[in-house]
């Protein structure tokens, strides 16, 4: 098999790069988790496709991952740049449930929505809040290095103490005083605007803040960018591999990430920072007040396989934004179903032991490999899929193909569904239709084929022969 080494696009040096690990042949692989405050949406799905796909491709190509999510269940506030409240007390407030119970909800809905997806789960899921004392050492380093300070409300970092703060946005200090917002009330007593929280007292605003730990600073809750720089930390080390994100991380959480981290730790904090672009819908940001708010459990209710919507976010690359409609879900949904039926039919009609010899074939994978191998270029990749499908290839070469792309792809195609006994009457009838098409004798065929529908089935042509399955 020809292969190229692994090119990823790197956020830092806005250019793609070569992939060199730190340890030959392993990856640490740190993924930006939900805050548990509410359902996860769809486009909370694109995000943990792409994330799974590129540890997949990894994983594909002979590396060992150890990939690792957070879930962030305090310390998130409704504005990134520690404004308003936190998330997780205004989850509570509106479903009228506790902070705790809010946090465990919408945790098990995100995974059991991962699940549907077929997206491998982390090998570790770190909790923000069983991290405290994690994220209490690190603040503490950072003050004692000179970084951070203290008021009466709040411990600050100082990014004027960090020469390199903006490199990840390619923001300027003197940019980020401009970008605050002029309706946000400065605090007294920040140096600069850009400061970010690292320890939020239980005092004023938060005086009644529900989640509270003692500190040295006073009772209170973490900031929420120290989270991810403490437990990436312990799980990882102090430098990994890959972090990755959405591109609303770039300008603030992924840049207060490095600041804090490197201030810290004094070493290179992450390698290659890669992000994934939004996901509109009907060309509208998705919203509950739009009415186009939707999770797994709405396209389940659809009728739609969730592999069907896996294969439609695979058919848009990670790095472009992408419109999510109806119809072409749907339309999707069909292409997903033939090829099911495709993959059953190779399935039952392959005799030998599926491998992949051939010189077409071998140019098959080769240029699968090239695909996902350059930035994890997805849409190109499932385009071979079905190219291939549609060659001269044998039917056990061709199911060798799927199974070695499906190991990244992840759309179950060699899932076996349920077994399904076929009455032996529709089978006689699906045997006599096939004879009388041999025979050309096509007003018979079709009259077979209207004979079986009515009795709730459905045969579908192969070049080997048929393929039956019950109507849905």
């Amino acid at each position: 098999m020809y292969t190229i080494p692994m090119k990823l696009y790197n956020t830092l040096s806005r250019k793609i790069e070569e992939f060199k690990p730190f340890v030959e042949k392993k990856v640490g692989l740190y993924a930006c988790g939900p805050t548990v405050y509410d359902f996860a949406h769809i486009g909370h799905i694109r995000a943990y496709v792409f994330n799974d796909t590129l540890r997949k491709t990894f994983e594909y190509l002979g590396y060992q991952v150890k990939h690792v999510m957070n879930i962030t269940d305090v310390g998130h506030l409704s504005d990134d740049g520690d404004h308003g409240e936190d998330k997780m007390e205004k989850g509570a407030r509106k479903y009228g449930k506790t902070v705790w119970d809010i946090a465990q909800y919408y945790t098990d809905f995100f995974f059991n929505s991962m699940d549907a997806m077929n997206i491998l789960r982390p090998k570790i899921v770190c909790k923000a809040t069983d991290h405290i004392p994690e994220m209490i050492e690190m603040i503490q380093t950072l003050i004692k290095k000179g970084y951070a300070y203290e008021t009466k409300d709040v411990v600050y970092f100082d990014i004027t103490t960090f020469k390199t703060y903006g490199a990840l946005s390619k923001q300027k200090s003197e940019d980020k005083k401009e970008a605050v917002r002029e309706e946000v009330k400065i605090d007294p007593d920040k140096k600069h605007p850009a400061d970010f929280v690292l320890w939020f007292k239980r005092v004023g605003k938060f005086k009644d803040h529900t989640m509270h730990w003692e500190s040295p600073w006073g009772e209170g809750f973490p900031g929420w960018h120290i989270e991810c720089s403490a437990m990436s930390k312990k799980y990882l080390g102090t430098t990994i591999d890959i972090h990755t994100g959405g591109i609303d991380h770039i300008p603030v959480h992924h840049e207060n990430e490095i600041a804090q981290s490197e201030a810290a730790n004094g070493v290179l904090f992450v390698h290659y920072w890669m992000h994934y672009h939004f996901l509109q819908v009907e060309g509208q940001k998705m919203s509950k007040s739009l009415g186009n708010f939707y999770t797994i459990d709405d396209i389940v209710k659809k009728g739609v396989d969730p592999m069907a919507l896996r294969l439609l976010l695979l058919q848009s690359h990670y790095r472009q934004p992408m419109n999510f409609t109806w119809k072409a879900l749907e339309a999707t949904q069909e292409a997903y179903v033939k090829l099911k039926l495709q993959v059953a039919g190779l399935t039952n009609k392959s005799q030998k032991t599926s491998t992949i010899s051939s010189s077409v074939g071998t140019q098959f994978k080769n240029t699968f490999v090239l695909a996902i191998e350059n930035d994890l270029q997805t849409p190109q990749a499932v385009a071979v899929l079905f190219t291939m499908l549609k060659s001269d290839l044998s039917e056990s070469e061709k199911l060798a193909l799927l199974t070695d792309f499906d190991q990244v792809l992840g759309l179950n195609l060699l899932k076996q569904e349920k077994e399904i006994d076929i009455p032996s009457d529709i089978q006689k009838l699906a045997e006599k239709r096939r004879s009388a098409k041999e025979q050309k004798d096509f007003a018979q065929a079709d009259a077979l084929r209207s004979e079986i529908e009515k009795k709730g089935y459905t045969v579908e042509d192969t070049k080997d022969g048929f393929i039956l399955s019950p109507s849905h």
